[in-house]
């Protein structure tokens, strides 16, 4: 499934005093199977953005083409959308409200109109998928930790088989274990599914480590669209905007200005050690 966000610009309260312009003539491209980190500092678009991809959020200006077909031409079907292109909001709660973990995963897929059986193993196999056991599945969603709440939630939205999952700040205020352990989930995933990923990020560790391609944003618009090496040379650029790079990164700018002779084009510790023990 391609997307093709052309000429988007999007203003929250339009024609009104309190009009203000989250996106700025927004064009992007996300192909199959793609593993996208979407960064930027708070307030750059990116929420919006996302919100676009499924028809949450109708542009003021501009289209969202889904292979091909505008998703708000008179007819088309946005509920399919929905279940095709899935998004896992920042905060597991806006979408966990049942009274147990197997009965919220298994929302979405009643929603399709399938049989009782096929909606219970769509909800086992997304659960196992994520990593939850089968002690935790009559428990009550809100009695479990941080990091199990965004695994049931990711679950819930994977029950529907989407095509393209959509996460929002996935591993905000989990540990380092907890962040590595969500990330490599969501990696496996995609190789077992095929599914497009589009990961919305504060970390550029967590980019750096997975997106096959990283788009920036700031003050509403694409500044970069390119693989993580390529973004992460323009070092500057990206302080400026109060981003960074991964700290590793950072670590071998630090050398090279002491004086080492070591390639700043470094974006994972294991590239990294490859060229310090080579120097």
């Amino acid at each position: 499934m391609s997307i093709i966000v052309n000429h988007v610009t999007y203003r929250y309260n339009a024609g009104t005093a309190m009009e203000n312009t989250a996106l700025n003539d927004v064009n992007i491209k996300i192909n199959d199977s793609e593993f996208i980190g979407l960064i930027g500092h708070t307030g750059s678009g990116k929420s919006t953005l996302v919100q676009h991809l499924n028809g949450l959020i109708k542009p003021t200006e501009g289209g969202i083409y889904v292979d091909g077909a505008d998703i708000w031409d008179e007819g088309y079907d946005l509920k399919k959308l929905r279940g095709e292109v899935g998004l896992v909001f920042q905060y597991p709660e806006h979408q966990l409200f049942e009274t147990d973990v197997f009965t919220d995963v298994c929302f979405g897929p009643k929603n399709l109109g399938l049989s009782e059986k096929e909606i219970q193993l769509r909800a086992y196999e997304a659960l196992k998928m994520v990593g939850i056991e089968d002690d935790y599945f009559y428990q009550s969603p809100f009695d479990l930790s941080g990091g199990q709440k965004r695994r049931v939630a990711i679950a819930g939205v994977l029950a529907m088989k989407p095509k393209v999952l959509v996460l929002d700040e996935p591993t905000a205020g989990l540990d380092p274990k907890g962040r590595d352990e969500l990330l490599d989930k969501l990696s496996s995933i995609r190789k077992e599914t095929g599914c497009t990923i589009v990961l919305v990020s504060h970390s550029m560790e967590d980019v750096a480590n997975y997106a096959d391609r990283i788009v920036v944003m700031d003050k509403g618009t694409v500044v970069y669209d390119d693989t993580p090496r390529n973004v992460f040379k323009h070092y500057k650029e990206l302080k400026e905007m109060g981003l960074g790079v991964p700290q590793i990164t950072e670590t071998m700018y630090a050398l090279k200005e002491a004086g080492f002779n070591v390639s700043t084009d470094i974006i994972t510790i294991e590239e990294a050690v490859k060229e310090i023990l080579g120097c």
